[in-house]
C-alpha cells in the first residue's frame, strides 16, 4: 500500500463551487481505476473547521505502485496540471490500513496529520505507538477507514482517517470535507499492519 496526497491552494475569494462541480462531473472516473484502493476527494474552505485557506487536496491509498505511477503520468493528472499547475505530490509507504465500523457508510470528512519523528526518536518504537493509536481508531464507531504511512526521506508519519460525519474535536490534524469517495480496490489494501 502507498499513501499519496497533493494539495492545490486556491485564492481566498475562490468560488469552491467550481471544485464541487469538478468532482461531481469527474469524480466517478476513478471509481474503476485498476490498482487504486481508495481516493477521498477532499477540500478545505477558508473559515470552515479552522482552515485558513481554500484548498483542493485529494488523498489516495494505492494497492500497487504501478497504478500510482500510471495515474501520475496519465490523462487524469494532466488535467490537474492543466487547470492548476503541477503540484508537489507527497507519498508515504503504507504501514497500516483498516476499515472501521462505519466502512459501509458514506464518509463526510477526513483528517490528516503529519508527525515529524525527532532525530532522537527510535523509529520502530514511534511506529508501534502510532499503530496502537490506529488500532483504537479502527474500533471507533464513526470511523470509515484509518491508515498510517511513513516517509523515510523526511522521517515523517502520516495519519489518515475517514469519518462518517464531522471529525470529533479530539481528532488531531487538518480537517477536509469529502466530496466523493472512489474505492475500486479497497479489498486489495488488506487489513491491519503492513510492517
Amino acid at each position: 500500500m502507498h499513501a499519496m496526497q497533493y494539495s492545490v491552494t486556491l485564492p481566498a475569494d475562490y468560488d469552491m463551487e467550481i471544485i464541487r462541480h469538478r468532482v461531481r462531473t469527474k469524480g466517478h472516473l476513478l471509481d474503476t481505476f485498476e490498482g487504486l484502493g481508495l481516493k477521498a476527494y477532499g477540500i478545505r474552505e477558508r473559515g470552515t473547521d479552522g482552515s485558513p485557506v481554500n484548498q483542493y487536496a485529494p488523498f489516495y491509498l494505492w494497492a500497487d505502485q504501478a497504478a500510482m505511477n500510471r495515474f501520475l503520468t496519465g490523462d487524469g493528472f494532466r488535467g490537474v496540471i492543466r487547470d492548476f499547475g503541477r503540484p508537489a505530490v507527497h507519498n508515504w509507504q503504507g504501514l497500516y490500513h483498516r476499515p472501521g465500523p462505519a466502512a459501509g457508510r458514506t464518509p463526510g470528512t477526513f483528517t490528516r496529520w503529519t508527525e515529524r519523528l525527532p532525530e532522537s526518536a527510535d523509529v520502530a518504537t514511534a511506529i508501534e505507538d502510532a499503530l496502537a493509536t490506529h488500532e483504537k481508531l479502527a474500533a471507533t464507531e464513526a470511523v470509515h477507514t484509518t491508515a498510517l504511512g511513513l516517509d523515510p526521506h523526511h522521517w515523517e508519519l502520516v495519519h489518515f482517517t475517514l469519518w462518517t460525519d464531522a471529525a470529533p474535536e479530539s481528532a488531531a490534524g487538518q480537517r477536509f470535507q469529502v466530496l466523493h469517495l472512489s474505492t475500486p480496490g479497497l479489498a486489495r489494501l488488506g487489513g491491519g499492519r503492513q510492517w
